[in-house]
């Protein structure tokens, strides 16, 4: 069971919790802690039961009985803060609805090329900055089959409090990795592992998804390897990344609708290709 602290608020071993709303503050310092900040306390039991090493927690005094079974999961080396809200939001920044924080160690971080290795299902995010919608698309990719994450240089962080927050913790459970180079090696390095590299685009010649889908789930075989490549919202993938690609895919609109936001585009193409039976005996390419 963790230690209980009655704490004040400028105790120093708060400050992994301190301005949580500056990101380019938080980069720092969790950078230099070697840190990730969990939030709610389903996502701090997920990072508990992913094997992940408590630093401790910070919670509102007024929960702390609701949430002992947490408490008593940590270790009896864990300082568990108690504090009043309105000492909490000033330490952070922001009202903490769900009355618990945790800090957790950073997990080792793996390389693309654990990811890819054993994985026939993946996705892969290019200048994915909004962490919501990454956290969305890691939600997304843990519920509908995917083995893993790749990100491009530029995402957002997927340890990350709001990309935690909104992937319900699948951040700590789907694998993920991040390409140093952007997008010629790391789209060849796939392809040379039997990956057939699709972006999800709106360029001239995409194919529509469901036509698409009926040739990968129509008798290819058992063994097809497909990475799906999204992204940002704003300007969509670049167009040098849809030319390195083997296939553009569309989901066709109605109502004069041009796009859907990247989170929910992801959840319908990862539906629709990540289902079973699994398709493919080898890269396709576009007619």
């Amino acid at each position: 069971m963790g230690s209980v602290i009655d704490a004040r608020i400028d105790d120093p071993r708060l400050a992994v919790y301190l301005k949580l709303t500056n990101r380019e503050l938080r980069r720092s310092i969790e950078a230099e802690a070697g840190v990730l900040v969990a939030e709610s306390a389903l996502v701090v039991a997920k990072a508990l039961a992913c094997g992940l090493e408590p630093l401790s927690l910070l919670v509102a005094r007024r929960r702390l009985d609701a949430l002992m079974d947490l408490v008593k999961a940590l270790p009896a080396s864990t300082p568990v803060f108690a504090l009043d809200d309105g000492d909490i939001e000033s330490i952070t920044g922001y009202r903490v609805h769900r009355g618990v924080l945790g800090a957790f160690a950073r997990p080792r971080a793996l390389s693309p090329a654990e990811v890819i290795e054993g994985a026939s299902r993946l996705c892969v995010l290019e200048a994915s900055v909004d962490a919501t919608n990454v956290g969305a698309i890691f939600r997304s990719a843990a519920a509908l089959g995917a083995d893993g994450v790749l990100l491009d240089p530029t995402c957002a962080d997927p340890y990350e409090r709001r990309c935690l927050r909104t992937s319900m913790g699948c951040v700590l459970s789907v694998p993920w990795a991040r390409f140093e180079a952007w997008p010629g090696s790391a789209l060849d390095g796939l392809r040379a592992q039997g990956f057939t590299v699709a972006s999800c685009a709106l360029s001239p010649d995409a194919i529509d998804l469901a036509t698409f889908s009926q040739r990968w789930h129509g008798g290819m075989g058992a063994e097809g390897k497909i990475a799906l490549v999204f992204g940002t919202e704003g300007e969509g993938l670049a167009p040098g990344t849809v030319a390195a690609s083997d296939v553009a895919l569309r989901i066709p609109m109605a109502r004069a609708v041009d796009s859907l936001n990247v989170g929910a585009a992801a959840a319908i193409f990862l539906w629709e290709l990540f289902r079973s039976p699994r398709g493919g005996t080898g890269p396709l390419r576009a007619p």
